[in-house]
């Protein structure tokens, strides 16, 4: 699939492209619908080591249309969403010199291309629930597992879902991060974040500080 990303904001850096999508594994799912594009937002869980480029894996409410109606033939697109936020032209130092300058957002994207799978396997569905229930939980002080909820009860839940797999095909991201402006200018976007409330500010300034010398 053709995505509009000039090459200064193009990455294809496998490591920081999966490290995005476990950072940020809520995604939008498109794919092609016999009336139209299939939108749809769910957590996918990555799993690199499968296949030759790796995969995805979800589920669905067995009501949303989306696993019935998407042309398993054509590629579907999984797109991850990392930190974004508003860039002001006031903190570009070449403001002073030309006012030049105009308003930008800064974030990043990824694009995951693949085939789609549909499961409606038990087992499968109850091991993908297991897997991002327990990816979610890591790191709490008390985690809640799948076991912790009735046999019966989960086998209810388990019923209302179906499984996902995106077999990836391409793998590819987008790191706008002010890399078309001049040092001075990111400097200033930099200093410019840092004075900002919101968590996307403080996301995108993160990823900006290690790029200093790239």
């Amino acid at each position: 699939m053709p995505f509009y990303n000039p090459p200064a904001f193009r990455s294809q850096d496998i490591d920081a492209l999966w490290a995005t999508i476990l950072a940020h594994p809520f995604a939008t799912l498109v794919s092609n619908g016999p009336e139209g594009p299939l939108v749809s937002h769910l957590p996918l869980v990555g799993d690199r080591a499968s296949g030759s480029n790796g995969r995805l894996i979800g589920h669905l409410a067995r009501g949303n249309g989306h696993w019935r109606l998407a042309d398993l033939t054509l590629p579907s697109l999984a797109i991850f969403h990392g930190p974004d936020a508003y860039v002001s032209p006031g903190w570009y130092p070449s403001k002073a010199e030309h006012h030049k300058v105009v308003p930008t957002w800064n974030y990043t994207a990824i694009y995951a291309t693949g085939r789609l799978v549909i499961h409606d396997d038990r087992d499968w569905l109850a091991d993908q629930v297991a897997r991002v229930t327990d990816r979610q939980e890591s790191g709490r002080a008390v985690r809640w597992q799948v076991g912790d909820a009735p046999p019966d009860f989960i086998a209810a839940q388990l019923k209302g879902i179906v499984g996902l797999e995106l077999v990836l095909t391409g793998l590819e991201g987008k790191f706008k991060l002010s890399q078309n402006r001049s040092e001075a200018d990111r400097e200033g976007v930099i200093t410019g974040l840092a004075g900002e409330a919101d968590a996307g500010s403080a996301g995108v300034r993160g990823q900006m500080l290690p790029r200093r010398d790239a």
